[in-house]
């Protein structure tokens, strides 16, 4: 369990590198390090609203010096299950155009009239859009959702994420849809596969506990839970066994400080 030994270190970005458009300095020096001790770096945010081709910009304009491979989103873990598992099926999508192109951009079609509705994080929702989703499951769609979080964090604290939009329409519709990004099984698979690492070579840094600490605990990944972003101490003594992390930082200044002995604040 071991910080300093894992090959792979896996970033969640709200909340953990930056808020926003406020990047938190020592979250680079820190994965500065990470590189220059040769460790692979892999960025993946349940926030699907953008594409991963955004985050390659936010994140090389905010100095943390990406590659196009170590970014990846819930949409990705989305898009890969329709693929392998409902090629060629049109999907309603209820997302951002970002998200809309991203899907239309890897051959899924899009239509108002399909048998299978995914719902995101989506910045442009109207009443349409959840009307039309509510009634095709209603008729028997099946429902998935590319990621469960409720809340987004911000500068000024949080706005409703995926997972209060398909609270809306499971109140709605009585369906609760199959869930992709952390914690679930599809991300981890996919991570596995991408990087041809196992489980016990990883560990993931995220400031939630219901998605990113949960996905190490229920798959053989260390998991460090910095208190940057969504969770409180207390939200920790509250925790489940399967979402109790297995290192809490105050931020990722503090695993520098731990690891490498340096302080960037």
């Amino acid at each position: 369990m071991e910080l300093k030994n894992k090959k792979l270190y896996i970033f969640d970005m709200d909340g953990t590198i930056y808020l926003g458009s406020r990047v938190f300095k020592f979250a680079i020096d820190f994965i500065n390090n990470l590189r220059n001790d040769n460790k692979q770096i892999l960025f993946f945010t349940n926030n699907a609203s953008n594409s991963p081709d955004y985050y390659y910009e936010k994140l090389t304009r905010l100095g943390f010096t990406p590659t196009r491979s170590e970014i990846m989103t819930s949409g990705d873990v989305t898009i890969e299950f329709l693929k392998r598992h409902r090629k060629d099926k049109p999907v309603y999508l209820v997302g951002t155009p970002g998200l809309e192109k991203q899907f239309t951009d890897s051959g899924i079609v899009l239509s108002d009239t399909a048998d299978i509705v995914v719902t995101s994080f989506d910045t442009t929702l109207t009443y349409e859009k959840l009307n039309i989703a509510c009634r095709l499951i209603r008729n028997g769609a099946e429902y998935l959702s590319t990621h469960p979080d409720y809340n987004c964090p911000v500068e000024d604290g949080f706005i409703p994420d995926s997972g209060a939009i398909a609270a809306f329409i499971t109140a709605s519709t009585g369906a609760v849809p199959t869930y992709f990004g952390k914690p679930y099984p599809q991300t981890i698979d996919m991570i596995c596969e991408s990087t041809g690492l196992g489980k016990s070579g990883m560990c993931i840094f995220g400031d939630r506990l219901y998605t990113d600490i949960a996905l190490g605990k229920r798959h053989g990944v260390t998991a460090v839970l910095v208190l940057s972003g969504e969770t409180t101490s207390a939200d920790v003594d509250n925790a489940a066994a399967e979402e109790h992390p297995d290192f809490i930082f105050s931020s990722l200044n503090e695993v520098n400080q731990y690891m490498f002995g340096v302080d960037s604040k």
